[in-house]
């Protein structure tokens, strides 16, 4: 017998893309089910979270209409990380195996074909990586790889390319609800489960509707999140750079005791000023570092959930919406 499969997609103002978005995904699931890759109670889960347009509505209505597709909706917007994370931990006591992807339609549904083969295969994760970029622009572009470079050099374990567009197994699910932390950067999670992994290579599209939810400052701040979460080589390289500061010092010491003992004065105000305004900014950039790590501290001692649910549309397992929710309802102690 085939084994049961949920599709997860967060969803935050997707109402321009959504239809089109199920209207693909009802019929690759239904391809599946007539192949006998999965099983027929399969699902697709949207999460809303916490949009502002008609999103949430446009799930109750594909919920109404069609019992393949359940909906999700958190208490308020709590990051498109933490939206992934509640649709995975809720549907994992159902699924035998979930594939998380976004639903702006940039990644190719006919991937998942490949996933489920590896799957079958043996892997508990398999992810989806780009093949190429050329549907980027060049900043984009550039910017992207040298994320990825310095997260390598940095010590953290990520897969080039790949976004959130993965395969994860029951069993792997298992594994990344025992991940704790608040501040969440899956991309580097995932790996850290350790179980047989894969990957399958496909091409990006362009968005199908809507605007991106990742502008400029969106990416930075993410970039920043994932190199903050899964390493402490910023920290290390502060000490390095007291290091490097410190023999500069004892270069110019000596320099200067040199000119004095040669009856020369130092002509050096400009050089003064600018290293009193380098040193500053050294230890500014690096009291910012220090400042990060402390307040992801801060928010980890707090112990707060790191997501709540509003209301689960899943007839077949009890639930239709919060009045009418039973005591069977998904296990949220892990949020």
């Amino acid at each position: 017998m085939s084994d049961i499969l949920y599709f997860v997609i967060p969803c935050y103002n997707e109402e321009e893309v959504l239809p089109e978005t199920a209207k693909r995904l009802a019929k690759k699931m239904q391809d599946l089910i007539a192949a006998e890759k999965i099983a027929p109670n399969s699902r697709v889960v949207f999460v809303n979270d916490g949009s502002k347009d008609r999103t949430w509505e446009l799930i109750q209505k594909l919920h109404g209409e069609n019992p393949l597709f359940s909906g999700i909706c958190l208490s308020r917007n709590r990051g498109h990380q933490n939206a992934l994370l509640a649709g995975l931990l809720t549907v994992r006591q159902y699924a035998d195996m979930v594939i998380s992807m976004d639903a702006d339609l940039q990644d190719d549904i006919n991937a998942c074909d490949q996933m489920i083969e590896k799957y079958y295969e043996g892997c508990d994760i398999v992810y989806g990586v780009r093949s190429a970029r050329t549907t980027d622009t060049f900043f984009k572009r550039i910017t992207a790889e040298g994320f990825y470079s310095l997260m390598k050099h940095l010590g953290a374990n990520t897969v080039s390319n790949h976004a959130d567009y993965r395969l994860m197994s029951k069993r792997a699910l298992d594994g990344l609800s025992q991940f704790k932390e608040v501040n969440l950067f899956l991309r580097g999670i995932v790996p850290m489960i350790g179980y047989p992994s894969d990957v399958v290579y496909y091409e990006r599209a362009e968005r199908f509707a809507g605007e991106s939810k990742y502008p400029l400052k969106k990416m930075v701040s993410f970039a920043l999140e994932g190199i903050t979460s899964l390493s402490t080589k910023p920290l290390q390289l502060i000490t390095d750079m007291g290091g490097i500061i410190f023999c500069l010092s004892i270069v110019i010491l000596i320099y200067s005791l040199v000119r004095h003992a040669m009856g020369e004065t130092i002509v050096g105000w400009t050089f003064l000023a600018v290293s009193i305004w380098a040193i500053g900014g050294l230890i500014l950039l690096s009291l910012g570092i220090l400042g990060e790590y402390i307040g992801k501290i801060y928010l980890e001692t707090k112990d707060r959930p790191r997501f709540l649910i509003a209301e689960y549309l899943d007839e077949e397992h009890g639930f239709t919406t919060r009045k009418e929710r039973r005591s069977t309802s998904p296990d949220q102690s892990q949020t």
